[in-house]
């Protein structure tokens, strides 16, 4: 299993998410949040897609990379959960490095709130995205499938009736 861009904003939210999205237990197509996230995509910038590149690396798809001044733009609905979207463009940034780009930054957009935040990868910043990727690859290796959280994120997660459904005998 390769660490993607998905896996490491997962990491950051969710170990029982991660592994049950890495072992193809996908709920995403089920949740309104998620169709939002992606309408938002579409629609912020429109212009985007005619100055800005997709490219794929090692797994990971960066929508919007800009390679003149080489600044990847990753646009998200809210910053509630800044910290993980931080941690996905880093990994971005991590790629982009890895496969010769230097120099690069990403620019993460919140046009509903517009603010951006800007994102680098220090040289000291490496060994801990490669620490994400260690701890990425143990959790999906892992047979058991880790335990539910149980904050108050959960309500909004598209695998909220997977993890709280109720049985009864």
């Amino acid at each position: 299993m390769h660490a993607n861009a998905t896996l490491i904003n997962y990491l950051h939210l969710c170990h029982r998410k991660l592994w049950l999205h890495a072992n193809h237990i996908r709920m995403e197509h089920t949740s309104e949040a998620v169709a939002e996230g992606k309408q938002l995509h579409e629609h912020a910038y429109p212009q985007r897609a005619e100055r800005y590149r997709e490219i794929t690396l090692d797994g990971s798809k960066i929508d919007f990379y800009d390679p003149y001044d080489k600044v990847i733009h990753e646009i998200k609905k809210s910053d509630k959960f800044e910290h993980s979207h931080i941690a996905q463009v880093q990994f971005y940034l991590y790629l982009l490095r890895k496969n010769g780009v230097e120099g690069a930054t990403g620019l993460i957009e919140y046009p509903k709130l517009r603010q951006t935040e800007r994102v680098r990868l220090d040289d000291v910043d490496v060994p801990m995205v490669e620490d994400w990727i260690r701890d990425i690859e143990r959790i999906v290796e892992s047979e058991q499938c880790p335990g539910r959280i149980e904050k108050s994120k959960c309500r909004s997660c598209s695998y909220f009736d997977f993890c709280y459904v109720e049985e009864v005998f």
